[in-house]
């Protein structure tokens, strides 16, 4: 439902301040800082991208009777606040000084908002466990992470806010129709914003925004193609060619199939009006054409690692920037063709996984724009001076995204001001694109529910069956557990709205609910033995994120009981039988943190931690025997092995393409069942041996590919996919 402004709370990159409580708080967890440095955030922050002058701030906050040195006592709180906030004077994310003049907030600043309906809810049983400050709780679902980034079973994202829904001034517009089993790959946006380019399963299309009609672009045979640029004389587009050949049939997300062996993407300039396309680049992706027309921005290298900038016509390339282990999405040019802003994935995003940074090609300088968990995939520079892109909606409407924007200024390339909000709908937006005058945006929707399904592992070869569903497609589900016979799947639903947990044999038309209430679930697992599970759940409420509670019920019906609450509760899992070890983590802006506690009564210890610049980004799971966690950042290639003995720890390199999204052990410990990404973006589900050794074990080039949670006598698995459809909508009066 729409929300109202909590005009006390401000919310910036990982950050929340409340203003009349002179709390800071960052992913959830509460930062200590002193009275006078928050008054200075706050007076930053009512005047995002303004100058505020020395004066100003002495006059605000030095009373006309204190007499203490306030060059010191300024630049002391200046300190302070940046030290709370892991800022930089030389090379400012939040506060920027201006020398001899003052200070000013450049990170783009949004109002928090609270449902008007909220209300704060209690477990009687643990009144012990809740501080007197009172306060709210947020749900912190792991598929929100799951759809947007292919994160895994035991990866919980704990940053989500609630945004501004009301004083949308724009109408969205659809521009095309196709059906939910052919949808729209890419599209982009004529200069003069009278033709649209797009592609499907079935070709390459020019359509004419004015009256509707669609002309079908002629490729040469087996030329499967997607457009991401126009190049300023309006005949001609920037395209993607795809490895594969024959029928074009691909990845909903990415738009790819499944590789020839030794065969890479390449760049091409095609013609909408005739004409044979023309090669421009060898091994490499194209993301956009710099207005002038002179430069063409694209990335190369294993997993997009690395951004170039070549001229219009393919010739002198350069490498613009790389950092290990780290990818790019989109990249876009400024409207002075001068600058390049993308979105970056990986150890760089500051205490997150994604930002944006705009960089000049010329100098290789950079500088971070905004850095959010919730940040989605879309990004795109108006002619205006905005900087357009897509944050992920706060539960229970986590499955979509909507457009933002903020204005960049001109010489700085720092925001300016509070973000405005663009769209206010369901459905995930991705793929931007704007023409030259300014005057239209375009962009996919997309909308899917990932469902549950199952696959027979072949006893002789160890390949899987092909996956039939389990039930009904009603609402997104996600598998998480067997019953100890191997007969059901425990998995959560949102089919009746909050997040339930339910139970259904594999030959059973429908669930039974186990778990039911006003609570969702985030996610659930069972206790050693078998005979209880246990879920973690957490109040809906959107103000300060971060803490949830883990419950326990008998797995054949009975009350449920609390068994703790902790702050950025993650993933939990039990060992079976006759280890009676159950392990939760936490994922904390600096660590992940594993603690063993009793299922029952709720005592817990620290096991161990990996520190790192952010605990969200990892995905784990714990040993059938309960003597080794497997742990993999988002995206590497590589797996750590932790002892909960206390012995070594080891590192194992996986052999192949593409990095790890969500890992579990197989049920007799000698293998792990991975998600995984190749080098052209296509997801698959794998199974990896203790030597690194990678088996590809099911692609789908129609749907997404999640986590396999093996049965406890390992002759099946179960898995989740995700198909949907995506069409072009046009946002009207950008």
């Amino acid at each position: 439902m729409p929300g109202t402004v909590a005009s006390n709370t401000r919310r910036f990159g990982i950050f929340e301040a409340n203003l009349d409580t002179g709390e800071l708080w960052r992913n959830g967890a509460k930062v200590k800082l002193q009275d006078q440095p928050f008054q200075l955030l706050a007076v930053l922050l009512a005047r995002p991208g303004e100058i505020v002058t020395r004066e100003e701030l002495r006059s605000q906050l030095w009373s006309d009777d204190t007499f203490v040195d306030f060059d010191h006592g300024l630049n002391a709180a200046i300190k302070r606040l940046r030290d709370a906030l892991g800022d930089s004077a030389d090379n400012p994310r939040f506060v920027e000084t201006l020398s001899r003049r003052g200070y000013r907030f450049v990170a783009p600043v949004q109002p928090k908002t609270k449902d008007a309906k909220e209300v704060e809810q209690k477990d009687p049983q643990e009144s012990t466990a809740i501080s007197s400050s009172g306060r709210h709780w947020k749900v912190v679902l792991a598929v929100v992470i799951v759809l947007l980034a292919g994160g895994g079973a035991g990866w919980i994202a704990a940053r989500h806010f609630n945004p501004i829904v009301k004083d949308i001034k724009f109408t969205e517009l659809r521009l095309t129709a196709n059906p939910s089993d052919d949808p729209v790959f890419n599209a982009v946006i004529s200069p003069d914003g009278k033709y649209l380019a797009f592609t499907d399963r079935k070709g390459f299309y020019l359509k004419v925004v004015g009256t509707g009609e669609t002309h079908f672009v002629a490729l040469p045979d087996g030329f499967i193609a997607r457009p991401v640029s126009w190049f300023p004389d309006g005949s001609h587009v920037l395209a993607n060619k795809l490895p594969g050949s024959g029928e074009q049939s691909s990845n909903i997300w990415t738009g790819w199939k499944p590789p020839v062996a030794g065969e890479q993407p390449s760049i091409w300039s095609i013609s909408v009006f005739g004409g044979n396309p023309r090669k421009l680049m060898d091994n490499a992706e194209a993301r956009s054409v710099s207005p002038d027309g002179s430069q063409i921005a694209f990335v190369r290298g294993e997993k997009n690692q690395e951004i170039w900038t070549m001229s219009s016509d393919g010739e002198q390339s350069r490498k613009v920037f790389s950092e290990p282990g780290e990818m790019f999405g989109p990249v876009v040019w400024s409207p002075d063709s001068r600058r390049l802003a993308f979105l970056r994935y990986g150890p760089g995003a500051h205490e997150g996984y994604v930002s944006i940074v705009v960089c000049n090609p010329a100098t290789k300088e950079t500088n971070g724009i905004l850095t959010d968990l919730t940040l989605g995939d879309a990004l795109a520079w108006a002619p205006d001076g905005r900087l357009i892109y897509s944050l992920v909606e706060a539960p229970p409407n986590q499955s979509g995204s909507n457009l933002w924007a903020v204005r960049l200024d001109s010489a700085s390339r720092r925001p300016i001001g509070e973000a405005t909000r663009l769209t206010s709908s369901p459905d995930r937006k991705m793929g931007l694109s704007v023409s030259a005058n300014g005057k239209s945006l375009v962009f996919l929707k997309w909308s899917g529910a990932p469902q549950v399904y199952l696959a027979e592992i072949q006893a002789r070869t160890g390949r899987l069956s092909a996956p039939r569903r389990l039930g009904l497609p009603e609402g997104r589900n996600f598998p998480y557990a067997w019953t100890p016979d191997s007969k059901s799947v425990l998995f959560t639903s949102d089919r009746d709205g909050p997040t339930h947990v339910f139970k259904q044999a594999v030959d059973q038309p429908a669930p039974d609910l186990l778990v039911g209430g006003k609570e969702s679930v985030i996610l659930t697992r069972l206790n050693s033995d078998g005979s209880e599970i246990l879920y973690v759940v957490s109040p809906e409420s959107h103000d300060h994120p971060g803490f949830a509670k883990i419950m326990r019920m008998p797995l054949y019906g009975g009350a449920s009981k609390f068994v703790l609450r902790d702050e950025a509760i993650g993933n939990l899992q039990c060992a079976r039988g006759p280890s009676s070890l159950c392990v939760f983590s936490q994922s904390l802006p600096t660590a992940l943190r594993f603690v063993i506690f009793d299922p029952v009564s709720g005592a817990k210890t620290e096991l161990t931690r990996i520190e790192g610049p952010s605990g969200y980004k990892y995905n784990w799971s714990l040993s059938p025997d309960g003597s080794t966690i497997a742990a993999a950042v988002w995206r590497s290639s590589q797996i750590q092995f932790f002892s909960t003995t206390k012995g070594p720890t080891k590192s194992l390199a996986v052999k192949g393409q593409g990095g790890i999204l969500a890992l579990d052990w197989a049920a007799d410990g000698r293998s792990i069942w991975a998600s995984t990404s190749a080098a052209t973006g296509a997801e698959m589900l794998a199974n990896i041996d203790l030597r690194g050794e990678m088996r590809p074990m099911l692609e789908d080039a129609d749907k997404d590919v999640g986590w396999a949670i093996p049965s406890p006598d390992g002759h099946r698995v179960a898995l989740w996919e995700a198909s949907g459809s995506a069409n072009v909508w046009s946002l009207q009066g950008f």
